[in-house]
Parts: C-alpha cells; structure tokens; sequence
C-alpha cells in the first residue's frame, strides 16, 4: 500500500455563515500527480490553504507525512505555490530566488547554483539580473514556479500553477511538472482546467460546492463512468448537426464546443446510427471515433451547471 503524504479528514471549514469546504476527506499517495479539481468557487484554494496550515479548519484533522505538526513546520519538506502570487517586485530576479533558497535552508552558494540552472531551464538566463518588475506576467509566475522548486521539496502544492499563462510557457511548466513528479516526488495542484488535468493525473478529486464528488484513480474513474462515446470533428456545415446533437433519441448528453463534440449514445443507439444522421444533413466530419468518456464530460456530468457556477465568498475558490 502507497505511502500516505497527505491526509485530509472530516474537514469543514466556514467563513461568515458559508461552508467553503465541507466534510472533506481525500487522500494524497506518495508519488505522482494529484489534481484538485472542480470549478471557481468549489473550495480548492480553502482546501491548500488548509494544507498548508495558513488557515485552520473548523472541523476534522489534516496530517502531512504522517504527522498532524501543519505545513509550516515542515516548510523545507513542501514546495508550495499560492495561487495569490507575491515577489519582491523592485529585488533582481536571481537575488529574489536566492533569499527564496535561503529561507528553506540552503545555503547563498547552493541557492545561488540551483537558481542559475533553473533559470537557464525555464529560459530566463537573459533575465538575472533584471528587477521583478521589469518581467511580464508570466515571466514572474515562472519566476515565483522556480521558488517553489528550489529546495527539492518532497512535495510540491500548486494553486492554479498554470492560470494566466501562454501556451507555450504553459507547456514548459506542465512539462516541469510531470518531470518532478516522474523524480519520485509528489505533486499536488489545483485547477478548473480539465485537459491540463486530464494530461497530467494518475489521480484527482472533483469538489463542487466544496463537498467531494468524484475521488480516484483518473483510469478507474473513467472506466467506471462507463458509457459509449463518440469523439466527432467537424470538417464543415457543423450548424447542420444540431438537430441531430439535440435528438434524445441517438444522444443521451452531448459536449458540443463547435468545431468538436464529445456525445454519450443514448440507450439503445448506435454509433453507426450517429453517423448516417449526421452524413444525412450533409456534414462534414474529419473524425469520428468511439472513445472513452473525457474528464471534461465526467466533470460537467458529476458537477453539472449549479455546481460549476462560482460562489461569491472570498476564500471560497
């Protein structure tokens, strides 16, 4: 049986009458990726901030490591991204990773070499010596990303590592990410964003409304999901497929985005019905493929529209 890093049980946690997180239990094994998943407002930044012991719960117990001591005593243990970045904005940016490095225990020589190497990776050389303020947005998020790895945490916290970004530098990061985690160590982030997500787990938790919905191994989730999917591209005349996407007779639920869809058969439908509805209203399709239910269909089917729209209360995300 896997290691436990994080354990989070029975937590609820309340800010002036509205319950952000409640009764939540997760477990986070060692190793690997574990996604925080579920729309803005779900509970996710309540629930790391927990984590992290920057807040308390009102009820239930959050342990780390096996030990209940909170994140902050085992500050050189964890790597941990806010989701409310902060720098020094007026510090240059080698000179900021160094005092990042110091404060988890390296010492000026090795913060300094580990900075270096992480700015040549992240492709940040021609920025050393540059104030914080004179990088862009993403340039500091990368920045604030090589400050949580410093130190070699144990385990990594993202909070919505990716939000803001291009993606190109999107993709460096997530590539950063799953390098980490393929070193042994264990990562867990946060995110709304279910293809990044669906790249990049072996494991998530879904929260709506901050109640669990959905905790589990991404692939045996899937499977138990169940379902006959078809995954179409359109090549033309998609306006022409509406009528067919809107048939409860062929479709039991659609995700249609335009160009693509992702459809559940209904009972008793066939993929070979689909296809000769839509070919009959004259559309054009460059793929059509029997497919496994994508994490964006489980999460809009488990979270649904009330559960995805976001709450109003500060610190409820």
């Amino acid at each position: 049986m896997a290691e436990t890093v994080i354990a989070v049980e029975g937590v609820t946690k309340r800010f002036a009458g509205h319950t952000a997180v409640r009764a939540l239990t997760l477990t986070v094994p060692k190793g690997g990726i574990f996604g925080l998943l579920g729309p803005n407002g779900a509970g996710k930044s309540t629930t790391i901030r927990m984590i992290m012991n920057i807040i308390m719960p009102d009820e239930g117990r959050i342990s780390l490591f096996g030990t209940s001591a909170g994140g902050r005593s085992l500050s050189e243990r964890i790597g941990f991204l806010p989701e409310e970045r902060g720098l020094y904005k007026k510090m240059k940016v080698l000179d900021q990773l160094i005092f990042f490095a110091e404060t988890k225990g390296l010492s000026r020589g090795a913060g300094r070499s580990k900075a270096l190497h992480w700015l040549s990776r992240l492709d940040l050389d021609d920025w050393t010596n540059h104030k914080v303020e004179d990088l862009s947005k993403g340039m500091q998020q990368k920045v604030q990303f090589i400050g949580t790895l410093l130190h070699d945490p144990e385990l990594v916290i993202l909070d919505e590592p990716f939000s803001g970004l291009d993606p190109v530098n999107s993709q460096v990061m997530r590539d950063v990410v799953v390098e980490v985690a393929r070193g042994g160590r264990t990562v867990l982030f946060s995110t709304h964003i279910m293809e990044h997500a669906e790249q990049m787990c072996d494991r998530i938790a879904i929260i709506a409304h901050g109640a669990k919905v959905v905790d589990g191994a991404l692939a045996d989730i899937k499977r138990e999901f169940g379902g006959r999917h078809i995954a179409i591209t359109f090549s033309s005349n998609s306006d022409a497929a509406r009528p067919v996407l809107e048939d409860q007779h062929l479709i039991k639920r659609v995700n249609d985005r335009g160009a693509t869809a992702e459809i559940e058969l209904a009972a008793g439908a066939s993929p070979d019905a689909l296809l000769r509805a839509l070919v009959g209203c004259d559309v054009g399709i460059s793929r059509f493929e029997v497919a496994e239910a994508s994490l964006q269909s489980i999460f809009i089917a488990k979270v649904g529209a009330d559960g995805a729209r976001p709450t109003a209360i500060t610190g409820g995300n």
